[in-house]
């Protein structure tokens, strides 16, 4: 009966065996009357002989939801713990919103991962036609006085020819008046042949004046030309340039010559509506507007962020200035103190460094501190609340310590479960020596050591299974064993 009393004992789920030192004659004994005659000792079959070991085989932490977790050495008494929650970075976010009011014709769905350059919307506006007809305006204008230019080159050689005719007649003519002269100086020729010859000469000056005249006309009209061509092609460029903002292309992508039913053009001239697309990889965040509304510039279209650009934000105390400084190290920890259940787990935290905001709340007394995670756990969300965890002396030595919700209370007496280095499947139970905390973690003074794992969920339970089963008068090893005595 004995041993089935001790079989049933193991197997429950909160089975606690409670043997005291001085019974360790009856347990020789008990192994005298149950060795066979083969030799086989059921004692060692039979539940552990130290009064502070509790049996915890698989089924026993799957039935209580026991978890462990590792002791961990931390600067208990130099961390300061503040409340705070995660919030996009500024940069996160992007907008999308039309440069030219039309029709919207919505691509993506709420909360639907994008990929750079993957279309978004795309927009049927009136608006995109009359700035296309500008632009045919401007290159036809850009034609029109090229062609006119071409032209001024054989009509100011003409010119040139006809002057320089013009100033060979002058000059024959100059010559015939000067013999006329002479021989009327000498006596001799008529009259009348002298007055034609200057009136020829003064003909033919006034001719070469006219000539030159027009020339220079000619000159003016083609430096106008030229700075009409000038404007006209600035004006295409700067119409280029606003039709690349109102598509979201580049002037490359515009201007590129293409073969179409009318002939080469460019690109610009086929495109009948706006296609948008995003800049960079997102999540379509919120839609702000239905499918097929008309919109104008002020209205955004859509918004896209970028999950993983995230910041904490705690809220300090103007108290602790005296600390406080940019550039300390800091953790963001979930806020479930354990790790059962579908909490996030304890120790799934992340690093950063603690960044103080410009100004503080003088109502609250309060300053608003920033970190931006070195890499995001799949648990940081915008508006997640958490933890943050600011060693404020990184030079102080590191305790070591363990979550306060491992340490459990028999009476007045803390009591902590240490799982047993050499047996796994038992858990050691411990008055704890406890040190100073942060209101989550706790130093252990002794009892344990580096790599030693305690009981954090279930330690309860555990507790109420063994509650009062410690004798009094004695004292615990580092290993669990219980002794008699003060030595």
């Amino acid at each position: 009966m004995t041993r089935t009393l001790s079989s049933a004992l193991v197997f429950s789920i909160a089975a606690v065996f409670l043997v005291s030192c001085d019974r360790s004659g009856s347990n020789e004994q008990r192994v005298a009357e149950h060795a066979d005659g083969d030799g086989h000792d059921h004692a060692k079959d039979e539940a552990p002989t130290n009064p502070n070991l509790v049996a915890i085989p698989a089924a026993v932490r799957s039935n209580l939801g026991i978890t462990f977790i590792e002791v961990e050495r931390r600067r208990v008494e130099q961390t300061l713990r503040v409340p705070g929650r995660f919030e996009y970075l500024p940069t996160a976010r992007r907008e999308y919103r039309t440069a030219v009011p039309g029709r919207v014709e919505l691509l993506v769905e709420q909360f639907e991962r994008v990929e750079a350059g993957q279309p978004l919307y795309r927009l049927d506006s009136p608006a995109w036609r009359e700035t296309q007809q500008q632009l045919a305006d401007a290159t036809a204008q850009i034609e029109r006085l090229g062609a006119r230019l071409e032209t001024f080159e054989p009509l100011l050689a003409a010119h040139q020819q006809h002057e320089d005719s013009l100033h060979e007649s002058v000059a024959v003519w100059d010559e015939r008046v000067e013999q006329l002269q002479s021989v009327r100086e000498a006596g001799g020729g008529r009259v009348d042949e002298l007055a034609q010859a200057r009136a020829a000469l003064a003909s033919t000056r006034a001719d070469l004046a006219n000539v030159m005249e027009k020339k220079a006309e000619l000159s003016a009209d083609r430096q106008q030309a030229i700075a009409d061509l000038r404007a006209s092609r600035s004006r295409l460029e700067y119409l280029i340039d606003a039709a690349s903002a109102v598509v979201s292309r580049s002037r490359e992508e515009l201007t590129a010559i293409h073969d179409t039913p009318r002939g080469p053009e460019p690109a610009w001239a086929s495109i009948t509506t706006i296609m948008v697309t995003a800049t960079e990889a997102g999540v379509v965040e919120m839609l702000g507007l239905t499918n097929g509304s008309w919109t104008d510039e002020k209205t955004p279209v859509l918004t896209v962020v970028q999950p993983d650009r995230l910041r904490f934000r705690a809220s300090g105390l103007q108290s602790d200035l005296g600390v406080l400084c940019d550039g300390l190290s800091a953790r963001i920890v979930p806020p479930t103190p354990t790790t059962t259940g579908r909490a996030v787990p304890l120790t799934d935290t992340m690093e950063g460094t603690l960044s103080l905001g410009l100004a503080g709340d003088p109502n609250d007394r309060s300053l608003d501190l920033y970190v931006v995670p070195e890499g995001l756990k799949p648990w940081a969300r915008p508006g997640i609340s958490a933890q943050l965890e600011i060693v404020t002396d990184a030079t102080a030595s590191p305790e070591l310590t363990i979550p306060l919700a491992a340490v459990q209370r028999d009476g007045l007496t803390p009591v902590i479960f240490r799982r047993n280095p050499s047996n796994p499947n038992e858990a050691i139970r411990m008055e704890a020596d406890l040190g100073k905390d942060d209101g989550r973690w706790v130093a252990l003074l002794s009892g344990v050591r580096d790599g030693d794992e305690v009981v954090l969920d279930g330690a309860f339970q555990l507790m109420l299974a063994t509650s009062g089963s410690i004798q009094k008068g004695g004292h615990f090893h580092s290993d669990g064993t219980f002794h008699e005595g003060k030595d």
